[in-house]
């Protein structure tokens, strides 16, 4: 019988060759987990040892039990890894080393030739799956009734440390060394000109980008500027009625948000449990993507389940975790240097929401801000054809 293990080393092996990368080599590369994988997901799940309290349905104390029961019982019973397998093989998809780190990412061209090359950077605990309902409107906007003028070539990497980039990652990779390497990866793809869009970790690594301000860099556009005060009491005296309320928002989010603390400190010690658990690592994706429980199921079970197991087959929430570490520990302060790059950002309604006086001290040259009514931190997922709309608008000026 094949063991785990064996069976995660069979993928390694369907998936690329086991000869190392070397210089700026790109190799092909397809998806094909191990059935083996999968029957032992499922035996771990049948298998689960449940909590003895929270019986109810209250979000208080953490995810709640008769949430997760359900979802858990769907995630064995109807759930079906390939049919999402297929989906992500349906885009052309690449892994080359850079820096020492191997970098998975999709590349989707555009049928379009002016168009623009585009970086999308996913956050945590999120995934590329995350873009797969942009990837049409944006690559292809005649198909979907828009403009073609405004069509872009996707660049869609896992950030090292996630997923099918791997789990082998030395110290010291942060979102400055993230953002050196996505300019990197542009330039071998032979892009000379490229913008950057991101949430959560991925509008950090855009905003580093604009910092560092590479050549080719046109533009950034991100879902949040996470620009707080700074404590000089003029400054908070300037805020607004809505100013104050996003502060309170922030301050909530904050009270709840044990994870960022954790992974921030003891990332190791955290993902022995969620390394060896699937409904454990569930519980812990589930927590963020429901905002605490404050906007319960806002995507669909599948659209969740893929993401988790994208972690789960790859053995990644370790990797993925000690980023937090590794930001808590950067070098230089980054976060309070002024990023002078055209910069965009939306606000959607059902997020954290950046506040103007605090944003515009820390980038001084945003030039289009845009708020909406819906849509959360994860608004490729839940308003997928809103957010597409928002890029084409923010990059139509630097075409």
């Amino acid at each position: 019988m094949t063991t785990t293990n064996q069976a995660h080393q069979a993928n390694q092996a369907a998936q690329s060759s086991q000869t190392p990368l070397s210089g700026s080599e790109i190799r092909p590369f397809r998806i094909q987990i191990a059935q083996a994988e999968l029957d032992d997901l499922k035996q771990r799940l049948a298998n689960t040892r449940w909590l003895n309290g929270a019986q109810g349905s209250d979000w208080k104390y953490g995810v709640a039990k008769a949430y997760l029961k359900d979802l858990v019982g769907y995630w064995h019973d109807s759930y079906d890894w390939r049919k999402f397998e297929a989906r992500l093989n349906e885009y052309p998809q690449y892994v080359t080393n850079i820096d020492g780190a191997d970098i998975h990412f999709m590349h989707v061209t555009s049928p379009e030739p002016n168009a623009v090359p585009l970086i999308l950077t996913h956050g945590f605990p999120s995934s590329i799956a995350e873009f797969l309902d942009v990837i049409g409107p944006l690559t292809n906007p005649r198909a979907y009734g828009g403009d073609p003028a405004d069509a872009f070539h996707l660049v869609i990497p896992s950030v090292p440390g996630y997923g099918f980039s791997g789990s082998s990652l030395e110290e010291g990779w942060n979102i400055t060394r993230i953002a050196q390497a996505w300019n990197e990866l542009m330039g071998r793809l032979g892009y000379d000109a490229y913008g950057s869009h991101g949430s959560d970790l991925g509008a950090l690594v855009s905003r580093e980008l604009g910092l560092i301000k590479p050549q080719g860099l046109l533009a950034i556009h991100v879902l949040q500027l996470f620009s707080f005060p700074s404590g000089d009491p003029a400054e908070m005296a300037n805020l607004t009625e809505e100013d104050g309320k996003r502060l309170q928002f922030l301050a909530n989010f904050h009270e709840r948000a044990g994870f960022n603390a954790i992974q921030s400190t003891r990332p190791q010690t955290l993902s022995y449990g969620l390394a060896d658990s699937p409904v454990g690592q569930l519980a812990w994706i589930a927590e963020l993507f429901n905002g605490f429980g404050d906007h319960i199921d806002f995507i669909d079970r599948d659209s969740l389940l893929t993401n988790t197991m994208i972690y789960w087959l790859t053995n990644t929430m370790e990797s993925a975790a000690r980023l937090y570490y590794e930001n808590a520990h950067l070098p230089s302060p980054s976060a309070r240097e002024v990023n002078a790059s055209p910069t965009g950002i939306a606000v959607f309604g059902n997020d954290f929401k950046s506040i103007g006086l605090f944003a515009r001290r820390d980038n001084s040259n945003i030039v289009q801000w845009s708020e909406f009514e819906r849509g959360t931190h994860f608004a490729a997922y839940d308003e997928p054809r809103l957010l597409a709309s928002e890029l084409q608008s923010f990059f139509r000026r630097f075409r």
